[in-house]
């Protein structure tokens, strides 16, 4: 544990919120935390599972040995990226983050057409140690990697595969429209950040430059889509738009691949 956080009379959680990096996270009410229903299943996924509960939730015995408590540590920012990413899909916890989504605090969308939309965090897999959270616009339906280092090296796992989708299921007035202005009100925040940024990186799947002897049309074909899910279900109105950009897409490959060969 930080000598920062063992000299501040402050909770672990409130110190882990306000560390550098962790601008993402929201706080996860104590009696969310307190129910070990809500918990279920966690402890095969966290060694020393209940030194780090009682750590975030300020029980830890303080004799607990220093070599110790800096593997715990590790371990209770599991657990609590963990705990968030089911506490943000209830209720509260979707209220809360609607709260950092109004004030862009995920950053805004880099292409022109998207207006500087605002972004939600999302996850490629809800299992931790395989992907780093990515940044979901609901405008243009692509996503994208944080701007800040801090912010790329977050476990995507701690947001889940679910959340954006569900937010605007549960929120469906913020769902944004494909063309036109941004109508969301964004509390106070008047900057392009967004718009400025020139370059957009995708998720492991930037082509590097179509290099020589590449066409244009494979580098198209090795380009995924990404696909919303909701608790692992494709949402159903997303999944006939995606049929039909699909559609278009294969369109425009093909005519790629004529005015190739003709070339």
């Amino acid at each position: 544990m930080p000598d920062a956080y063992s000299s501040s009379p402050s909770s672990w959680i409130s110190w882990f919120l306000s560390s550098k990096g962790n601008e993402y996270f929201c706080e996860v009410e104590e009696d969310y935390i307190l129910d070990r229903f809500n918990l279920t299943g966690l402890n095969t996924e966290v060694q020393h599972y209940a030194q780090a509960l009682d750590m975030i939730t300020d029980n830890l015995d303080e004799e607990i040995q220093d070599d110790l408590r800096g593997n715990l540590d590790l371990q209770a920012r599991l657990l609590y990226g963990l705990i968030h990413a089911r506490w943000i899909v209830t209720a509260r916890g979707l209220a809360k983050m609607l709260e950092k989504y109004k004030r862009a605090d995920f950053g805004r969308c880099p292409r022109v057409l998207c207006q500087s939309q605002p972004l939600l965090p999302v996850g490629l897999t809800d299992v931790p140690y395989e992907k780093s959270v990515k940044l979901y616009c609901g405008r243009c339906e692509d996503i994208y990697s944080p701007k800040s280092s801090r912010h790329g090296s977050i476990d995507g796992a701690y947001f889940g595969t679910s959340f954006p989708h569900l937010l605007f299921l549960v929120y469906p007035n913020l769902i944004p429209p494909k063309s036109g202005p941004v109508e969301l009100a964004l509390a106070g925040r008047g900057d392009v950040e967004g718009s400025r940024r020139s370059r957009r990186v995708r998720d492991e799947q930037e082509t590097e430059g179509v290099g020589e002897g590449m066409s244009t049309a494979s580098v198209a074909l090795k380009a995924d889509r990404y696909r919303p899910r909701i608790f692992g279900f494709q949402v159903n109105e997303i999944a006939k738009l995606q049929r039909w950009q699909e559609a278009v897409r294969d369109r425009q490959i093909t005519r790629l691949e004529e005015l190739e060969e003709n070339a």
